[in-house]
Protein backbone atom coordinates (compact mmCIF):
# COMPACT_ATOMS: atom_id res chain seq x y z
CA UNK A 1 0.00 0.00 0.00
CA UNK A 2 0.97 3.58 -1.01
CA UNK A 3 0.46 6.75 0.76
CA UNK A 4 -2.53 7.54 -1.39
CA UNK A 5 -5.92 6.82 -0.54
CA UNK A 6 -7.65 5.77 -4.44
CA UNK A 7 -11.33 6.99 -3.57
CA UNK A 8 -9.94 10.17 -2.61
CA UNK A 9 -11.22 12.85 -5.13
CA UNK A 10 -7.55 14.58 -5.19
CA UNK A 11 -3.93 14.93 -4.52
CA UNK A 12 -2.31 17.29 -2.14
CA UNK A 13 1.32 18.38 -2.16
CA UNK A 14 1.29 18.48 1.37
CA UNK A 15 0.36 15.08 1.46
CA UNK A 16 3.93 13.85 -0.09
CA UNK A 17 6.01 11.21 1.25
CA UNK A 18 9.88 12.36 1.42
CA UNK A 19 10.61 9.50 3.70
CA UNK A 20 10.61 6.46 1.92
CA UNK A 21 13.15 3.14 2.38
CA UNK A 22 14.70 1.25 0.14
CA UNK A 23 12.64 -2.13 1.06
CA UNK A 24 9.42 -0.11 0.44
CA UNK A 25 10.41 0.85 -2.86
CA UNK A 26 11.79 -2.69 -3.59
CA UNK A 27 8.70 -4.25 -3.10
CA UNK A 28 6.94 -1.45 -5.35
CA UNK A 29 9.20 -2.79 -8.02
CA UNK A 30 8.81 -5.95 -7.88
CA UNK A 31 4.42 -6.04 -7.28
CA UNK A 32 2.67 -7.56 -9.42
CA UNK A 33 2.71 -5.67 -12.96
CA UNK A 34 -0.86 -5.22 -12.98
CA UNK A 35 -1.28 -4.36 -9.52
CA UNK A 36 1.93 -1.93 -10.09
CA UNK A 37 -0.12 -0.67 -13.20
CA UNK A 38 -3.29 -0.02 -11.37
CA UNK A 39 -1.71 2.33 -8.77
CA UNK A 40 0.68 4.45 -10.81
CA UNK A 41 -2.64 4.72 -13.08
CA UNK A 42 -4.58 6.04 -10.05
CA UNK A 43 -2.26 7.83 -8.80
CA UNK A 44 -1.21 9.48 -11.97
CA UNK A 45 -4.56 10.39 -13.20
CA UNK A 46 -5.11 12.14 -9.77
CA UNK A 47 -1.41 14.47 -9.91
CA UNK A 48 -2.02 14.64 -13.72
CA UNK A 49 -5.32 15.23 -15.57
CA UNK A 50 -5.65 15.05 -19.17
CA UNK A 51 -2.80 12.47 -20.17
CA UNK A 52 -0.31 15.56 -21.13
CA UNK A 53 3.11 14.96 -22.56
CA UNK A 54 5.50 17.39 -22.61
CA UNK A 55 7.95 17.13 -25.27
CA UNK A 56 11.51 18.35 -24.77
CA UNK A 57 14.23 18.42 -27.54
CA UNK A 58 17.98 18.05 -27.00
CA UNK A 59 20.64 19.62 -28.48
CA UNK A 60 24.46 18.76 -27.90
CA UNK A 61 26.50 22.06 -27.79
CA UNK A 62 29.39 20.87 -26.83
CA UNK A 63 30.56 17.22 -27.82
CA UNK A 64 33.04 14.80 -26.43
CA UNK A 65 36.43 15.45 -24.68
CA UNK A 66 34.77 15.01 -21.03
CA UNK A 67 37.45 14.37 -18.33
CA UNK A 68 34.54 12.47 -16.95
CA UNK A 69 35.22 9.06 -16.54
CA UNK A 70 31.65 7.47 -16.49
CA UNK A 71 31.43 3.66 -17.63
CA UNK A 72 28.01 4.54 -20.11
CA UNK A 73 29.66 7.66 -21.79
CA UNK A 74 31.01 7.87 -25.40
CA UNK A 75 32.17 11.60 -24.84
CA UNK A 76 34.67 10.80 -22.06
CA UNK A 77 38.19 10.58 -22.81
CA UNK A 78 38.96 8.04 -20.63
CA UNK A 79 36.88 5.44 -23.33
CA UNK A 80 37.40 4.53 -26.81
CA UNK A 81 34.69 6.10 -28.77
CA UNK A 82 34.54 7.97 -31.97
CA UNK A 83 33.03 10.57 -29.86
CA UNK A 84 36.11 11.80 -27.98
CA UNK A 85 37.74 14.14 -30.42
CA UNK A 86 34.63 16.43 -31.03
CA UNK A 87 35.82 18.96 -29.18
CA UNK A 88 34.20 22.10 -30.73
CA UNK A 89 30.82 24.28 -29.48
CA UNK A 90 27.90 25.41 -31.61
CA UNK A 91 28.07 28.97 -31.80
CA UNK A 92 24.84 31.23 -30.67
CA UNK A 93 23.00 31.65 -34.03
CA UNK A 94 22.84 27.87 -34.82
CA UNK A 95 22.07 27.07 -31.06
CA UNK A 96 18.76 29.37 -31.57
CA UNK A 97 18.35 28.18 -35.13
CA UNK A 98 17.62 24.55 -33.78
CA UNK A 99 15.68 26.03 -31.23
CA UNK A 100 13.39 27.23 -33.52
CA UNK A 101 12.98 24.63 -35.78
CA UNK A 102 12.38 22.30 -32.41
CA UNK A 103 9.71 24.97 -31.40
CA UNK A 104 8.16 25.09 -34.81
CA UNK A 105 7.87 21.02 -34.62
CA UNK A 106 5.97 20.97 -31.13
CA UNK A 107 8.53 21.11 -28.04
CA UNK A 108 8.16 23.25 -25.54
CA UNK A 109 11.60 22.83 -23.78
CA UNK A 110 15.09 23.49 -25.35
CA UNK A 111 17.78 21.50 -23.06
CA UNK A 112 21.28 21.82 -24.15
CA UNK A 113 23.93 19.41 -23.44
CA UNK A 114 27.84 20.39 -22.65
CA UNK A 115 30.34 17.59 -22.03
CA UNK A 116 32.04 19.45 -19.15
CA UNK A 117 32.94 18.48 -16.10
CA UNK A 118 32.15 21.67 -14.90
CA UNK A 119 31.45 24.99 -15.51
CA UNK A 120 34.57 27.53 -15.74
CA UNK A 121 33.88 31.37 -16.09
CA UNK A 122 34.79 32.65 -19.58
CA UNK A 123 33.70 32.71 -22.97
CA UNK A 124 32.00 29.47 -23.16
CA UNK A 125 29.88 30.16 -20.01
CA UNK A 126 29.45 33.89 -21.11
CA UNK A 127 27.92 31.92 -24.72
CA UNK A 128 25.92 29.45 -22.23
CA UNK A 129 23.58 32.82 -20.97
CA UNK A 130 23.49 34.32 -23.91
CA UNK A 131 21.75 31.31 -25.27
CA UNK A 132 19.51 30.67 -22.53
CA UNK A 133 18.73 33.82 -22.59
CA UNK A 134 17.85 33.55 -26.51
CA UNK A 135 15.96 30.08 -26.40
CA UNK A 136 13.93 32.20 -23.22
CA UNK A 137 12.87 34.97 -25.82
CA UNK A 138 11.63 32.14 -28.27
CA UNK A 139 9.28 31.27 -25.59
CA UNK A 140 10.64 28.03 -24.82
CA UNK A 141 11.64 26.40 -21.62
CA UNK A 142 15.71 26.31 -21.26
CA UNK A 143 17.57 23.53 -19.49
CA UNK A 144 21.13 23.29 -19.38
CA UNK A 145 23.52 20.03 -18.57
CA UNK A 146 27.06 20.86 -18.23
CA UNK A 147 28.19 19.15 -14.93
CA UNK A 148 28.95 20.63 -11.47
CA UNK A 149 28.46 24.86 -11.14
CA UNK A 150 29.46 27.56 -8.50
CA UNK A 151 26.71 29.36 -6.67
CA UNK A 152 27.49 32.36 -8.52
CA UNK A 153 27.03 30.47 -11.94
CA UNK A 154 23.58 29.06 -10.38
CA UNK A 155 23.02 32.14 -9.71
CA UNK A 156 24.12 34.02 -12.82
CA UNK A 157 21.85 31.02 -14.79
CA UNK A 158 18.79 32.06 -12.69
CA UNK A 159 19.51 35.83 -14.00
CA UNK A 160 19.15 34.65 -17.52
CA UNK A 161 16.05 32.82 -17.32
CA UNK A 162 17.27 29.31 -16.80
CA UNK A 163 14.29 26.87 -16.43
CA UNK A 164 15.63 23.98 -15.06
CA UNK A 165 19.15 22.70 -14.96
CA UNK A 166 20.08 18.82 -15.40
CA UNK A 167 22.18 16.77 -13.24
CA UNK A 168 21.68 13.41 -12.96
CA UNK A 169 22.70 10.71 -10.79
CA UNK A 170 22.82 7.85 -12.83
CA UNK A 171 22.58 4.95 -10.23
CA UNK A 172 22.74 4.51 -6.35
CA UNK A 173 24.76 5.56 -3.82
CA UNK A 174 25.71 2.03 -3.59
CA UNK A 175 26.64 1.04 -7.14
CA UNK A 176 27.78 4.43 -8.15
CA UNK A 177 31.42 3.40 -7.60
CA UNK A 178 31.41 0.58 -10.22
CA UNK A 179 29.98 3.80 -13.25
CA UNK A 180 32.40 6.65 -12.38
CA UNK A 181 35.04 7.26 -10.01
CA UNK A 182 36.20 11.31 -11.27
CA UNK A 183 33.17 12.63 -9.14
CA UNK A 184 31.30 11.81 -5.97
CA UNK A 185 27.94 10.87 -5.15
CA UNK A 186 27.65 13.71 -2.57
CA UNK A 187 29.39 16.11 -5.11
CA UNK A 188 26.31 15.69 -7.36
CA UNK A 189 24.01 16.05 -4.78
CA UNK A 190 25.70 19.79 -3.59
CA UNK A 191 25.23 20.14 -7.18
CA UNK A 192 21.91 19.69 -6.97
CA UNK A 193 21.47 21.90 -3.82
CA UNK A 194 23.22 25.03 -5.51
CA UNK A 195 20.70 24.83 -8.34
CA UNK A 196 17.90 24.43 -5.85
CA UNK A 197 19.52 27.66 -3.89
CA UNK A 198 19.40 29.45 -7.40
CA UNK A 199 15.41 29.02 -7.26
CA UNK A 200 16.13 26.91 -10.51
CA UNK A 201 14.24 23.71 -11.40
CA UNK A 202 16.06 20.65 -10.80
CA UNK A 203 15.81 17.93 -13.17
CA UNK A 204 17.37 14.63 -11.88
CA UNK A 205 17.27 11.00 -12.79
CA UNK A 206 19.17 7.87 -13.58
CA UNK A 207 20.04 5.12 -15.72
CA UNK A 208 19.07 1.26 -15.60
CA UNK A 209 20.41 -1.62 -17.51
CA UNK A 210 23.95 -1.08 -16.12
CA UNK A 211 24.24 -4.26 -14.05
CA UNK A 212 22.64 -2.61 -11.30
CA UNK A 213 20.22 -5.07 -9.02
CA UNK A 214 16.76 -4.31 -8.19
CA UNK A 215 17.54 -2.81 -4.85
CA UNK A 216 20.36 -0.47 -6.52
CA UNK A 217 17.04 0.76 -8.85
CA UNK A 218 14.99 1.08 -5.44
CA UNK A 219 18.32 3.18 -3.77
CA UNK A 220 18.21 5.36 -6.53
CA UNK A 221 14.66 6.45 -6.42
CA UNK A 222 14.53 6.85 -3.00
CA UNK A 223 17.21 9.29 -3.08
CA UNK A 224 14.73 11.41 -5.40
CA UNK A 225 11.62 11.05 -3.48
CA UNK A 226 13.22 12.15 -0.76
CA UNK A 227 14.23 15.19 -2.00
CA UNK A 228 11.98 18.16 -0.65
CA UNK A 229 10.62 18.69 -2.70
CA UNK A 230 11.14 16.42 -5.43
CA UNK A 231 12.71 16.91 -8.79
CA UNK A 232 10.61 18.66 -11.08
CA UNK A 233 11.70 16.56 -13.75
CA UNK A 234 12.96 12.94 -13.54
CA UNK A 235 14.49 11.46 -16.72
CA UNK A 236 14.60 7.51 -16.80
CA UNK A 237 17.08 6.31 -19.13
CA UNK A 238 17.92 2.67 -19.79
CA UNK A 239 21.63 2.37 -21.19
CA UNK A 240 21.85 2.37 -24.84
CA UNK A 241 25.38 0.79 -24.86
CA UNK A 242 27.71 2.16 -27.51
CA UNK A 243 30.82 0.35 -28.48
CA UNK A 244 34.33 1.38 -27.17
CA UNK A 245 33.06 2.36 -23.27
CA UNK A 246 32.98 -0.24 -20.62
CA UNK A 247 29.56 -1.38 -20.85
CA UNK A 248 29.23 -2.18 -24.72
CA UNK A 249 28.84 -5.64 -23.87
CA UNK A 250 25.83 -5.24 -22.21
CA UNK A 251 22.60 -6.22 -23.22
CA UNK A 252 19.78 -3.95 -23.81
CA UNK A 253 17.21 -4.27 -20.64
CA UNK A 254 13.80 -5.85 -20.72
CA UNK A 255 11.47 -3.49 -22.07
CA UNK A 256 9.42 -4.22 -19.29
CA UNK A 257 11.97 -3.02 -16.78
CA UNK A 258 11.19 0.31 -17.85
CA UNK A 259 7.91 0.26 -17.55
CA UNK A 260 8.56 -0.90 -13.79
CA UNK A 261 10.80 2.18 -13.37
CA UNK A 262 8.50 4.63 -14.95
CA UNK A 263 5.51 3.51 -12.58
CA UNK A 264 7.20 3.74 -9.15
CA UNK A 265 8.68 6.99 -10.09
CA UNK A 266 5.16 8.40 -10.62
CA UNK A 267 3.88 6.63 -7.55
CA UNK A 268 6.65 7.94 -5.45
CA UNK A 269 6.88 11.54 -6.91
CA UNK A 270 3.41 12.12 -8.11
CA UNK A 271 4.20 15.98 -9.41
CA UNK A 272 7.30 15.59 -11.41
CA UNK A 273 7.48 15.30 -15.03
CA UNK A 274 8.55 11.94 -15.61
CA UNK A 275 10.78 11.91 -18.80
CA UNK A 276 11.38 8.67 -21.38
CA UNK A 277 15.13 9.74 -21.98
CA UNK A 278 17.78 7.58 -23.60
CA UNK A 279 16.89 4.43 -24.98
CA UNK A 280 13.07 4.83 -25.74
CA UNK A 281 13.98 3.97 -29.31
CA UNK A 282 14.97 0.55 -28.47
CA UNK A 283 11.53 0.04 -26.62
CA UNK A 284 9.32 -0.26 -29.33
CA UNK A 285 5.32 1.24 -29.78
CA UNK A 286 3.87 -1.48 -26.97
CA UNK A 287 5.99 -0.76 -24.22
CA UNK A 288 6.30 3.14 -24.63
CA UNK A 289 2.68 2.87 -24.73
CA UNK A 290 2.62 0.99 -21.62
CA UNK A 291 5.52 4.12 -19.65
CA UNK A 292 2.57 6.62 -20.61
CA UNK A 293 0.25 4.39 -19.02
CA UNK A 294 2.40 3.72 -16.23
CA UNK A 295 2.86 7.64 -15.38
CA UNK A 296 5.79 9.13 -18.35
CA UNK A 297 4.29 12.26 -19.28
CA UNK A 298 7.54 13.65 -21.16
CA UNK A 299 9.37 12.51 -23.61
CA UNK A 300 12.56 13.62 -25.38
CA UNK A 301 11.43 14.54 -28.91
CA UNK A 302 13.38 14.98 -32.35
CA UNK A 303 15.96 12.95 -34.41
CA UNK A 304 18.87 12.56 -31.95
CA UNK A 305 19.85 13.28 -28.00
CA UNK A 306 23.28 13.93 -26.93
CA UNK A 307 24.86 11.18 -28.63
CA UNK A 308 22.64 8.52 -29.69
CA UNK A 309 19.42 8.65 -31.75
CA UNK A 310 15.68 8.99 -31.10
CA UNK A 311 12.65 7.74 -32.55
CA UNK A 312 11.90 10.17 -35.73
CA UNK A 313 9.17 13.47 -34.95
CA UNK A 314 6.98 11.63 -37.39
CA UNK A 315 7.13 8.20 -35.97
CA UNK A 316 6.42 10.17 -32.64
CA UNK A 317 3.71 12.01 -33.71
CA UNK A 318 1.57 8.91 -34.78
CA UNK A 319 2.16 6.97 -31.83
CA UNK A 320 1.26 9.92 -29.45
CA UNK A 321 -1.97 10.12 -31.49
CA UNK A 322 -2.10 6.59 -31.05
CA UNK A 323 -1.55 6.88 -27.60
CA UNK A 324 -4.65 9.23 -26.76
CA UNK A 325 -2.23 11.48 -25.19
CA UNK A 326 -2.64 15.94 -25.39
CA UNK A 327 0.65 16.92 -26.86
CA UNK A 328 0.93 21.01 -26.99
CA UNK A 329 2.39 20.77 -31.23
CA UNK A 330 1.74 22.61 -34.16
CA UNK A 331 1.03 20.63 -37.38
CA UNK A 332 3.59 20.70 -39.98
CA UNK A 333 2.05 22.53 -42.40
CA UNK A 334 2.81 19.92 -45.34
CA UNK A 335 0.62 17.86 -42.90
Amino acid sequence: MTFIDSKSDGLNENDLKHNWTTQEIKNLLEKSLMDLLWEAQIIHRKANPGYKVQLASLLSVKTGGCEEDCAYCPQSIHNASDLTTQQGQLNLDDVLTQAKAAKASGADRFCMGWAWREIRDGASFESMLKMVSGVRELGLEACVTAGMLTNDQASRLANAGLTAYNHNLDTSPEFYDEIISTRTYQERIETLERVRSAGISVCCGGIIGMGESVKDRASLLKVLANMNPHPESVPINALVAVEGTPLDNLSSIDPIEMVRMVAVARILMPFSKVRLSAGREQLGEEAQVLCFLAGANSIFYGDSLLTTSNPAILADRKLLTKAGVSVNWKLYERQ
